[in-house]
């Protein structure tokens, strides 16, 4: 039989794991920042789950680029 194919969530953060070197060259400010911005896709993983991407990136990048939007819509309502 083959292999079961890995939840969104159990996905994602196999994904964000995969970014372990890129975060270790950031500079300690920036880690933050980092570990910041990757953990949104959690605030997302039923829309993640349902998308039914293929490529588990797919919807992580979405989740942080809609999250991003959203606050740059309610910082221009603001104005």
């Amino acid at each position: 039989m083959g292999r079961t194919i890995p939840s969104y969530r159990i996905a994602s953060e196999m994904e964000i794991r995969k970014w372990k070197p890129f975060r270790k060259l950031l500079d300690k400010k920036d880690r933050k920042t980092f570990d910041d911005m990757v953990s949104i896709p959690r605030f997302y993983k039923v829309a993640g789950t349902m998308a039914c991407r293929p490529v588990s990136i797919h919807p992580i990048l979405m989740s942080i680029i809609f999250e991003r939007y959203k606050q740059l819509r309610k910082d221009d309502s603001n104005r």
